[in-house]
């Protein structure tokens, strides 16, 4: 049985949802390859490069929007850039890239779902040490992963009260598209697969992002997409974790 227009939709969906909340999906994009059946190793550099458009896209809207502070977002790529390269260059085993990967995507499932705290009405200053410090983990476990880091850095943001959503959003955005392309660089040893399959992936996912960037950063009512894509990723996750 064919399954390729569903894995498309699927990829949509997930370029969709992420880019509302200004994030690049190159998790979700892998939890769906992984669903699937395919070896995502084979596709690591070219979700990467997605992951680069997609978030990029989510940026500009929000940027546009006026919810980007410069103040959030810099002491975490000082030290998040040089590690997300370092990162990359770590061999992990497919066997264990698949844990990690499974016990990272509970973050944007216990999200989506609405356990996450709520932003705060306030926010704190932030903290220049920490952040400089978080940066360096987030960025490495980028790397290693093979992501953008905005699953991470999205929640910390709101967690401390440093950010409101939007905000958040923003900042993760700029944070996923540079260490993206630091990640890129750290792999580029690793060959970049286009075919006509990852073409036709690739349009979806930007497709996606194009729409769920817009409406991000100026509606943000999907809950129903939400529950959906939660579902999908619980699955994908324990099937990465277990498999």
């Amino acid at each position: 049985m064919d399954f390729g227009w569903l894995i498309a939709l699927s990829l949509l969906l997930i370029g969709f949802l992420y880019s509302s909340v200004g994030h690049g999906g190159a998790s979700g994009y892998i939890a769906v390859l992984s669903l699937f059946g395919i070896m995502p190793a084979q596709y690591k550099p070219l979700i990467l490069i997605i992951n680069i458009i997609v978030a990029s896209l989510a940026f500009i809207q929000f940027y546009r929007a006026g919810y980007f502070k410069w103040n959030l977002c810099w002491p975490f790529l000082i030290t998040s850039i040089p590690f997300a390269f370092l990162g990359a260059k770590v061999p992990v085993q497919d066997e264990f890239y698949n844990l990690l990967l499974g016990i990272a995507l509970i973050l944007p499932i216990v999200r989506l779902i609405g356990f996450f705290p709520s932003a705060k009405d306030k926010n704190r200053p932030l903290p220049i040490a920490w952040a400089i410090l978080l940066g360096a983990v987030i960025g490495f476990l980028s790397g290693v992963l093979n992501i953008g880091g905005g699953i991470f850095l999205s929640p910390v943001l709101i967690l401390f009260a440093w950010a409101n959503s939007k905000e958040a959003a923003a900042s993760s955005a700029l944070f996923i598209v540079v260490n993206s392309i630091s990640g890129l660089l750290g792999s580029l040893d690793k060959p970049i697969l286009l075919n006509e399959t990852s073409y036709g992936w690739l349009i979806a996912i930007v497709a996606g992002g194009l729409i769920g960037s817009y409406v991000g950063s100026h509606k943000f009512q999907y809950k129903t997409v939400q529950y959906v894509l939660a579902a999908v990723l619980t699955v994908a996750c324990v099937k990465l974790i277990f498999s």
